[in-house]
């Protein structure tokens, strides 16, 4: 009974969640005009999403194909990827860039950020990991949803980013390929506890809200 109330709840909040981004999104003539009129980007900043879990499988190919489509048309020069190994044993800023090399981009403009476990820590570690790289002009490339969610927390701490999220209208219209099997192993996490069992819900909430995020100098 447990296990099928918690099934509901995942259901429900996947929903939510896939529902919020056509009311979040842009069209895809107003996405596009955005990204050409600032474009190009040195790098862009995508975060990760858990791998292997069904839920989320539409939202971490939409991200993916996204950073693709920025890279391709060269409105980014290079890719980060961002995410540990957060609710799932594989880190997931690894598992994207695999995927995104598959699809085209090239490994040498892929770098990954392998701590962050909540969207805000996505922005700033990866922020400054672009900072230590040498770009300059940086954007957060994701979802409508996160990226309306972070970016009150990413200018608080001081973040100087563009925000250019996916249009569900344009990621229709495109042809997102087949994909080999990716050697997912590389991004395993051996003796892999849950964050949901390492931290309590306040010190969770604490992390969405970038209260744990570890400030360099």
């Amino acid at each position: 009974m447990k296990k099928f109330r918690n099934l509901i709840i995942m259901f429900s909040i996947t929903a939510l969640l896939l529902g919020s981004f056509k009311l979040f999104a842009k069209s895809p003539d107003k996405t596009i005009a955005h990204v050409e009129l600032n474009a190009p980007y040195d790098a862009i900043i995508v975060p990760g999403v858990p791998y292997k879990d069904d839920y989320w499988g539409r939202v971490l190919m939409g991200r993916i194909y996204w950073s693709y489509y920025l890279y391709k048309n060269g409105y980014a020069k290079n890719i980060i990827y961002s995410g540990s190994a957060v609710y799932t044993p594989y880190i997931e800023s690894k598992i994207m860039a695999m995927y995104g090399e598959q699809m085209g981009i090239p490994k040498q403009n892929i770098f990954v950020e392998t701590d962050a476990e909540h969207s805000v820590e996505n922005v700033y570690y990866s922020y400054n990991l672009a900072k230590e790289l040498g770009f300059e002009k940086v954007a957060l490339a994701t979802d409508p949803f996160q990226s309306r969610m972070v970016k009150i927390p990413s200018k608080r701490l001081g973040v100087q980013i563009d925000f250019i999220p996916f249009s569900i209208g344009l990621l229709d219209t495109l042809q997102i390929p087949e994909f080999d099997e990716i050697p997912s192993e590389q991004a395993y996490v051996e003796d892999f506890v849950s964050l949901t069992e390492r931290k309590g819900f306040f010190k969770r909430l604490g992390g969405t809200l970038g209260r744990n995020i570890e400030f360099k100098e």
